[in-house]
């Protein structure tokens, strides 16, 4: 498939909503008060969409604008990324959770001009920034109370309000405006290009802060055309699925677009309430991170169930009509991978990066291995390096990061490709098995990037504890070793008047002043980035142990090998 300039997510919408095939039949379906769900056409969202583009045209958005989203997953994520796309804006997607600090870094750094935010709480958060970036129009999601996130933030009212603009508001000046120019919006979809940058996606830093990637229109529908030659025979026009995985991710944002592509009927929900949704609306496709997976075949073997009954409990749970499902974020375990193939329901899976659209390999209907994550999509090519890790070339893969050249030189070689970071074994057949990360990056069963050198940065300062080194791939939360520093033990406890004979790391007292330090700084990170147990390690972590490096610095995998079972018994 040749991609033209038509092939961006904008003008694709748009196109299907005016099939008069579409054009009535629901695009989305949208709970109400009740829980009860409505829904909503082609039609209708096309002109919300359309409506918000000419909002943002006026306010400025066009070529080079970037326009930060900030919120769950909601109607208005999927309004507000169609709509500031189709005005020819970039869209950069903002983690709802993340702390000020992090929140001025995306959007100051990506130099975004709008920021569309979902509610009050939100909108106070980012409002703490605000001296650190570069806003000039505020779009909220619901009706907020702008005098009191001004206050709470610190910030002078006067300053935001004249700004500040609801959701609603926004689509009301757009369709006035659409009144008195019609083609307004399109005149503008027919400029946009290949070469235009659709999202700039923020990934999660290794020691450093996140790093902004520039995906183009290109390189997006490089990675969607790989996708639907691999996977497109499973799905069709038409089909059902829920809505709920994080748009902030390219993972939940991909979704979205490509039920666009396929006109799926989409129901949006959330991650409380999905498995509950999923058995009411029976939907044809289901994508999940593992933890999900995992609970569905949990539930369907408990007791020891036979097969009959673990048959009978899935069709109860999922509706009994999934045809596609896939698994990303994290790796999925075989035995999970294979309960649900003795079912006849196939769990595909595949690797890749955010640099890469994102992706690189895939697992196949009828051409897969359960130990690997597939074999290269046909439009990417991949090789090992003489130290495995896995090198890409392919339209997918972005150009550079955004405003770091030295980033960029660093992630690709003298030939030009692209270094993933990522360790891998290649079989016979040709399905590639990742065995290793160069990046130090976690990411557990509820798919969510993590960097662990970020957060055992916020305990450098705090005398007691001499290395904190989180623990967590693949799992539903962090836990940490901890090694402490056996004199300031001896110190403290001896200023609080505490014996200090025996075993100080088995002290109840040292214990409590690490549990509280480490409750002091879950305070300041996202929710998934928090230590929820940990284990104080019963010797030291030393040079001569080799455990650490001549400078000091952490060996990771050799103390998590050292250590695997004292920290997966966190897990129990």
């Amino acid at each position: 498939m040749e991609l033209t300039n038509q092939h961006n997510a904008a003008s694709l919408f748009f196109y299907q909503a005016n099939r008069p095939e579409l054009a009535h039949r629901p695009r989305l379906w949208l709970p109400d008060a009740a829980g009860a769900y409505q829904p909503l056409t082609w039609t209708q969202l096309a002109e919300r969409v359309a409506n918000l583009a000419a909002f943002l045209i006026e306010r400025g958005v066009g070529h080079g604008t970037q326009v930060a989203v900030m919120g769950n997953t909601r109607l208005e994520w999927c309004l507000g990324a169609l709509g500031l796309l189709a005005a020819r804006g970039t869209l950069v997607p903002v983690y709802p959770t993340i702390p000020p600090d992090q929140i001025a870094h995306v959007v100051g750094h990506s130099e975004s001009r709008v920021l569309l935010v979902e509610n009050t709480e939100m909108l106070t958060r980012a409002l703490r920034t605000f001296d650190r970036v570069r806003l000039d129009t505020i779009v909220t999601m619901e009706s907020c109370d702008v005098g009191a996130a001004c206050r709470a933030a610190g910030v002078d009212p006067e300053r935001i309000a004249p700004m500040t603009h609801t959701l609603a508001a926004a689509e009301q000046r757009g369709a006035r405006l659409l009144a008195d120019d019609a083609r307004l919006v399109s005149r503008r979809l027919e400029t946009i290009t290949l070469q235009d940058v659709a999202f700039l996606v923020y990934t999660s830093g290794t020691t450093g802060l996140p790093k902004g990637v520039p995906l183009t229109h290109l390189n997006v529908g490089a990675s969607g055309t790989d996708w639907i030659l691999s996977n497109g025979e499973l799905v069709r026009e038409g089909d059902v699925d829920t809505l709920w995985l994080p748009m902030s991710h390219l993972y939940g944002m991909g979704q979205f677009f490509l039920g666009n592509q396929f006109a799926f009927e989409s129901y949006l929900t959330d991650p409380l309430k999905v498995m509950a949704v999923m058995a009411q609306v029976k939907p044809h496709v289901f994508m999940s991170v593992p933890l999900y997976w995992e609970k569905i075949m949990q539930a369907a073997t408990f007791g020891g169930a036979d097969q009959a009954t673990q048959a009978a409990r899935l069709a109860a749970m999922t509706g009994g009509r999934l045809r596609f499902c896939l698994s990303g974020g994290a790796g999925l375990a075989r035995s999970v991978k294979e309960f649900f193939k003795g079912h006849g329901i196939m769990i595909i899976e595949g690797y890749g990066l955010t640099e890469c659209s994102p992706n690189l390999t895939m697992n196949r209907i009828d051409d897969y291995d359960f130990d690997s994550v597939g074999k290269p999509v046909p439009g990417v090519t991949l090789k090992l390096a003489d130290d495995g890790e896995i090198l890409a070339k392919g339209p997918n893969v972005f150009a550079g990061y955004f405003k770091d050249p030295a980033a960029t030189r660093a992630v690709f070689d003298a030939d030009g490709w692209f270094c993933t970071g990522d360790l891998a074994s290649v079989n016979a057949q040709g399905f590639y098995k990742i065995i290793g990360r160069k990046k130090e990056i976690l990411v557990t069963s509820g798919g969510k990037n993590v960097a662990p050198a970020n957060i055992e940065l916020c305990f450098k300062d705090f005398p007691l504890i001499s290395n904190l080194v989180v623990y967590g791939e693949g799992k539903k939360y962090l836990t940490a070793l901890v090694d402490i520093n056996d004199e300031v033990a001896k110190a403290q406890l001896a200023a609080a008047g505490a014996p200090t004979d025996g075993d100080l790391r088995a002290h109840p007292q040292v214990h409590a002043w690490v549990e509280a330090r480490i409750a002091q700084v879950n305070e300041t990170l996202a929710k998934y980035e928090t230590v929820k147990r940990f284990v104080i390690a019963p010797t030291p972590l030393t040079l001569e142990g080799g455990l650490l490096t001549p400078t000091l610095k952490v060996k990771r995998q050799k103390v998590y090998d050292q250590f695997r079972t004292q920290l997966e018994a966190l897990y129990d």
